[in-house]
């Protein structure tokens, strides 16, 4: 399966989204502080290796490694965009991406989501990108790609995206009866 041009950075930029930078050049890239979205995409169209073990740290005494088996299941091929996740609530875009990258570094941070991405063994050439919007729309948002992404994608999620939104699963459930 090719790319898919809709979830591209070159798509993403024209949607508004900037940055696309590795992580570890995150504390440098005047991330905004306020909410919003991010998406975190691999460039490299080639099958992915994963590492056996991840390198994030751990969150709770919860180990985030999972089985190379598992982490082959979750693969999305064709696809650049390997997570989305949104900046809401108490957290903005810098602070949240701070933990994320953190959480790939080994260090203590509030970040367990997307954690898939950090055994992949290209992990250092991820690029994330950010869109700025207000935290009533971040959630909305998040999920409209997630639901984007589902249906260019054969309703696959995204590799890192574990789970869909429950409130949209329910919507989906009420519209259904």
């Amino acid at each position: 399966m090719s790319p898919t041009p809709e979830l591209t950075q070159r798509s993403l930029t024209a949607r508004g989204y900037c940055g696309f930078v590795p992580f570890r050049e995150l504390p440098g890239s005047n991330v905004p502080t306020g909410h919003g979205i991010y998406v975190v995409i691999r460039t490299d169209t080639s099958p992915p290796s994963f590492l056996r073990a991840s390198p994030a740290g751990h969150l709770k005494g919860r180990d985030p490694s999972v089985t190379v088996d598992k982490l082959g299941d979750a693969w999305v091929d064709g696809a650049s965009v390997v997570y989305f996740g949104k900046a809401a609530g108490q957290y903005g875009l810098n602070q949240r991406l701070a933990d994320y990258r953190r959480h790939g570094a080994g260090l203590l941070a509030g970040h367990w989501g997307g954690r898939y991405i950090w055994q992949l063994a290209d992990s250092n050439a991820l690029l994330v990108a950010w869109r700025p919007m207000t935290e009533d729309d971040a959630g909305e948002a998040e999920q409209d790609l997630i639901d984007e992404f589902k249906e260019l994608l054969g309703g696959a999620l995204p590799f890192a995206n574990l789970r869909n939104n429950a409130r949209r699963a329910q919507e989906t459930d009420t519209d259904i009866d």
